[in-house]
């Protein structure tokens, strides 16, 4: 006899691009079924009942996101060649599960424990003030006709007959227990949990009721998810032991619940979305600082926002992840990554990201041949080792310094080839002209960039910043107004026409070693600091101060281009 299914499942809202947060569940819940074996199955399910802020393109978003991550599914929504399994247990949009969970509406209606409930918003909201007021905490009050296990007939007429109404779920008297993998016994008081909406007015069921329809007949056995799901449990855990199955009638199964560690800054706070206007917003506030003529009004205009919007964002009162995105463009704002889109546009590798998701409250529990704790591993080691019980019950903190140590570590020991064979799919997805750009050169001009840009790339994106000075015409070429000021002094253009001269003379196949020769030939004879020959011709070459080792940068453009970048910087002088 076959053994059971493992079933997990990940279900988002697609209404943005996926958290990282979210991102380290799917990966948890992946791990857990693959570490199952044959027996283990891992399903996406797409949330999508809200339908004013769901959206196709972000559904699709997601699935990409996971596949990117190396997260597939055995069950779920269709994205190439993975998801939609063999058992039937779809549809996989809430959305298109209408029918089901108004099923169930009813059944638990005339089981006496869902019932109409015609307050109006205005109603309710009156009713929370009044409580806050005597600072207490909102309940909804049960209405005195409702007795839980007797069918309201006059509320469910009143329903049918077209009048505005949600449908709440009549919480049973007792407390209810949850037993949690990870945090133990977990208990709450009787009371605690006032009727809840399980189907809104508009007629779509609630995240609460259509999460414990679906885990029940998609056969889902373990919930991983965040402690932030916790208070949420005894909702879901009290509709299990109130339904019966309508196509038999067994009762429903509480699934084994695994609530993980929040994921939080290294300053203590929770990892958000809102970290993005946080940034956005001093960044702003400090160039109003620096520049009193830029007004909020001059911002919107160069971000191409409302002025009203910019002024509301500034004032705290709007963290909209949009404007920050706007606002980040014109005022060279850094944005901090949040969403997985964010690590991919900035050139982190999937494997990474998984890998440093891992340790976010998990851990192998092993030592490395020289005594360390085993950090670095792969996906099928994580299928291989995971177990519910190497998870911590304290809040992982996200250490961005640490990831981007991985991220340098992996590219510092891929090959040239496989460094260039992941930059170019990289740069063809998020910088298609400049990958345009890259193609165009010839191919041992191109291996010598790369080979001068990978020792000083901690990302993908990096080869960009390193390699851009190459990639410009010796014509265009823009010379630092600030580093022309500082460099190009009498004695510093003295010193880079000397450099031009002994170039000249080395003809055009020097390499980097005599090209430092000669860097410090001319500071020598002009009894000068290397620095003070050495910036200056950095400036010539390149139109700024940063660039990698002279010998290298000079060697990777070409002699000629070199010098003909020269003469255009003395002239301008």
């Amino acid at each position: 006899m076959n053994p059971e299914p493992i079933v997990t499942r990940f279900a988002p809202s697609p209404t943005g691009h996926l958290h990282i947060g979210g991102a380290r569940t799917a990966l948890f819940c992946w791990a857990f079924a693959r570490h199952a074996g044959p027996n283990g199955r891992f399903m996406i399910r797409i949330e999508d009942t809200d339908q004013a802020r769901s959206s196709d393109e972000s559904a699709r978003g997601i699935l990409e996101d996971l596949a990117w991550l190396g997260i597939t599914w055995d069950d779920g929504p269709v994205l190439g060649d993975i998801g939609r399994g063999s058992r039937p247990v779809g549809p996989y949009f809430q959305a298109q599960r209408l029918d089901i969970y108004n099923r169930y509406v009813e059944h638990l209606g005339r089981l006496g424990r869902a019932y109409p409930a015609f307050e109006t918003a205005d109603e309710l909201d009156a009713a929370r003030r009044a409580a806050a007021a005597q600072k207490k905490t909102f309940k909804y009050p049960r209405p005195a006709d409702v007795r839980p296990g007797e069918f309201n007939e006059a509320r469910w007429r009143r329903a049918a007959a077209g009048e505005p109404h949600v449908v709440r779920f009549a919480m049973p008297p007792e407390g209810i227990r949850v037993h949690d993998s990870i945090l133990g016994e977990v208990k709450f008081a009787p009371g605690e949990v006032d009727d809840f909406v399980i189907r809104k007015a508009d007629g779509f069921p609630t995240y609460h009721f259509a999460v414990v329809i679906d885990d029940e007949l998609m056969g889902v056995t373990h919930v991983l998810r965040a402690q932030e799901h916790l208070m949420n449990t005894p909702r879901h855990v009290a509709l299990q032991q109130a339904l019966t199955r309508t196509d038999g009638g067994a009762p429903f199964r509480t699934p084994v619940y695994a609530h993980m560690p929040l994921i939080f800054n290294m300053d203590g706070g929770k990892m958000s979305k809102r970290d993005k206007a946080k940034a956005a917003r001093a960044a702003l506030k400090a160039a109003m600082q620096k520049d009193p003529a830029l007004t909020p009004a001059l911002a919107a205009a160069r971000a191409g926002l409302a002025e009203s919007a910019v002024a509301e964002f500034l004032a705290g009162t709007s963290d909209a992840v949009e404007f920050a995105e706007a606002l980040a463009g014109p005022f060279a704002v850094a944005l901090p990554e949040v969403e997985v889109w964010d690590y991919r546009r900035s050139g982190y590798l999937p494997e990474v990201i998984t890998n440093f998701l891992a340790l976010l409250g998990w851990s192998p529990g092993m030592k490395s041949p020289d005594g360390k704790d085993v950090e670095k591993f792969d996906m099928e080691f994580l299928a291989r080792h995971f177990s519910l019980e190497r998870i911590g019950r304290g809040n992982a903190k996200f250490d961005r310094v640490k990831l981007l140590s991985f991220n340098a570590d992996a590219i510092a020991a891929m090959t040239d080839d496989r460094f260039s064979e992941r930059f170019q799919t990289w740069a063809d997805e998020h910088e298609p002209e400049f990958a345009r750009r890259w193609r165009a050169l010839q191919a041992p001009r191109r291996s010598a960039l790369l080979r001068l840009a990978r020792p000083r790339c901690k990302t993908l994106r990096d080869l960009i910043r390193v390699v851009e000075f190459a990639m410009v015409a010796d014509e265009a070429v823009a010379f630092d107004p600030a580093a022309v000021a500082k460099h190009l002094t009498p004695p510093g253009r003295d010193a880079l026409a000397a450099f031009a001269q002994r170039l000249r003379a080395l003809g055009p196949n020097a390499d980097a070693a005599a090209i430092d020769a000669v860097v410090a030939a001319v500071a020598a004879e002009r009894n000068a600091k290397l620095g003070e020959v050495a910036q200056p011709v950095r400036v010539g070459i390149t139109g700024g101060t940063v660039s990698p080792p002279l010998g290298e940068t000079v060697a990777a453009i070409g002699v000629a281009s070199a010098l003909r970048r020269i003469e255009r910087c003395l002239q301008a002088r």
